[in-house]
């Protein structure tokens, strides 16, 4: 069965390091950072809907909306719907933010606003299964399964 991935997170908390590290070499990854428009977006996600190949969506996706704009047709294309939350701490993310290249950070506000909108994801939005990621020492990728004090 095909596989739609939403991640879930701030930005600056090593979601598109983990689609490299997990997802590169099977799952069409789909960023408005890369797209640029919501217009592009919706047309890489309706081929891989219809070719049913498994994605990744690589947004912040900080709303219950946000993320029904993929759970929805995905799971009418009778998808695999996984979620995976990515720890987002206001501190933590503005630093690795400022770790960043120049050219890759995003304005401290940006960060902020999306943390003030992000929402804990539920089972009850249609994912089959949920994990939640952070960041152990020597930036080592923890996965565990979803449990509800993550949040």
């Amino acid at each position: 069965m095909p596989q739609a991935v939403i991640f879930i997170g701030v930005q600056a908390t090593g979601k598109s390091t983990f689609y490299k590290d997990k997802f590169f070499k099977s799952h069409v990854r789909i960023s408005l950072d890369l797209l640029k428009t919501r217009r592009r977006e919706k047309i890489f996600l309706e081929a891989c809907l219809q070719s049913r190949q498994s994605f990744v969506v690589d947004n912040t996706n900080p709303g219950v909306d946000d993320r029904q704009r993929y759970i929805i047709p995905a799971k009418a294309a009778h998808f695999e719907v996984i979620g995976y939350y990515f720890e987002s701490k206001i501190g933590y993310s503005l630093q690795r933010n400022q770790d960043r290249h120049a050219k890759e950070r995003i304005p401290d506000v940006g960060i902020r606003s999306t943390f003030y909108r992000l929402r804990a994801p539920s089972l009850t939005e249609g994912f089959d299964r949920l994990y939640y990621v952070r960041i152990a020492p020597q930036d080592q990728f923890v996965v565990e399964e979803w449990h509800d004090e993550h949040h």
